[in-house]
């Protein structure tokens, strides 16, 4: 989950399609919108249900033309050969503590 909000905060695309699990990629990615900068992350909460499938619930902040917002997902990971791979997420509109 860290190295994929570094890689928003760097905009490493083809790491984040590479990381991206085959079924759920997109094709491509958008460049992220002019002067958007990244301010954090806050892991929330991580879940491995087992040994190949994980949860993380995080804040991701950032600004954008003056204004502050907030991206808060649960994130679903699967493994496969023994690596990680965002498989999608759910994005929640109240933030829980």
């Amino acid at each position: 989950m860290r190295s994929r909000y570094s890689a928003f905060v760097l905009d490493l695309r083809d790491y984040l399609l590479a990381s991206w699990h085959a079924s759920t990629r997109p094709a491509e990615l958008e460049a992220p919108e002019p002067g958007l900068k990244w301010l954090g992350l806050d892991v929330k909460r991580a879940a491995m249900p087992d040994a190949d499938h994980g949860s993380v619930e995080f804040v991701a902040r950032s600004k954008l033309g003056g204004r502050a917002h907030r991206l808060h997902e649960v994130s679903r990971f699967v493994r496969e050969n023994g690596e990680w791979f965002y498989l999608d997420g759910e994005l929640s509109g109240d933030l829980k503590n």
